[in-house]
């Protein structure tokens, strides 16, 4: 139940394209609030287009905060962002404000709330051995050294397993056994009312294709083209990897049709829509709200 002792945290979270943003923005406007960002591609100052951040005037609605704030030649973790959002929320609350995060990046959620795993740094001998392995490779050598992440990971999904790898090689302990040792948190400091949107699926893909083909059409593409002209931005950047970036990367290179990177992107966005619902309706609190048609005023009331 909630605790009226508490200051209050309102969240609404979602997959893409889910209509988080507008929601949040009447929420703030209804109770007096900002809303701070939880997206992890929206940080990017670089992909306003492509990353469907808030256009300016909705942002002029109601205080924004966290959105486009980060160079696209720098690296925003989960670690930085929660820090970032932990002193919007308190700055918020000193002013008598409601914090209205929204987003859907699980990962980011959860470090805030929850807070971070204190890994040490990974010996960058163990992560270069570890990450030039093929993934059925990695991930056989999980099963031997960490089997418990083995059988809980995707066999095929090279990112998690390579980072449960080496974490045990780097530090000896598992991964899950630094996250048991989580700090930094703020879920418990705060009187958290969350909302989760979660549209019937080929709503939600429907959504996702159209908004793909309008990002395509009004800016995507030259906004890709502008990024990928900077010589300060790695081709490992972040920002680099975000959906749409690629695709129209190689679009601009001449690698694939308009047609071609449309359907990629379009396929791809819809891949990550899938997983983030997967991931909202599994991994957040039951006492959450799921649904798709929310009543606002009774919810947060």
């Amino acid at each position: 139940m909630p605790n009226p002792a508490k200051p209050r945290l309102a969240l609404i979270a979602g997959p893409t394209a889910s209509g988080k943003s507008a929601l949040a923005i009447e929420l703030a406007e209804a109770v007096g609030g900002t809303v701070i960002n939880a997206d992890a591609s929206q940080v990017y100052r670089d992909l306003r287009i492509l990353s469907a951040r808030p256009p300016r005037e909705d942002e002029a609605r109601v205080p924004h905060r966290l959105f486009g704030y980060v160079d696209g030649a720098e690296t925003c973790s989960a670690a930085r962002w929660a820090a970032d959002a932990a002193a919007e929320v308190r700055r918020t609350h000193v002013a008598g404000g409601v914090p209205v995060l929204v987003g859907g990046t699980g990962l980011y959620l959860r470090t805030l709330l929850d807070g971070i795993a204190p890994v040490p740094e990974i010996d960058a001998a163990v992560r270069a051995a570890v990450r030039a392995l093929p993934v059925a490779e990695a991930h056989a050598a999980l099963s031997r050294e960490d089997p418990e992440a083995a059988k809980r990971l995707n066999a095929r999904d090279t990112t998690r397993v390579a980072r449960a790898l080496e974490v045990v090689r780097s530090t000896g302990r598992t991964l899950a056994a630094w996250q048991a040792d989580r700090s930094g948190g703020i879920g418990d400091a705060v009187d958290v009312r969350g909302l989760v949107l979660l549209p019937d699926r080929a709503t939600l893909f429907a959504r996702c294709d159209a908004r793909l083909a309008q990002m395509f059409e009004q800016g995507g593409v030259e906004e890709v083209a502008a990024l990928l002209a900077r010589s300060d931005v790695p081709d490992d950047a972040p920002v680099r990897r975000a959906i749409g970036v690629p695709e129209i990367a190689a679009l601009l290179s001449g690698a694939l049709s308009h047609a071609d990177a449309l359907a990629a992107a379009q396929l791809a966005t819809r891949r990550y829509a899938k997983r983030q619902y997967t991931w909202f309706r599994n991994q957040l609190p039951r006492e959450w709200q799921c649904c798709t048609a929310p009543n606002l005023q009774l919810y947060f009331s």
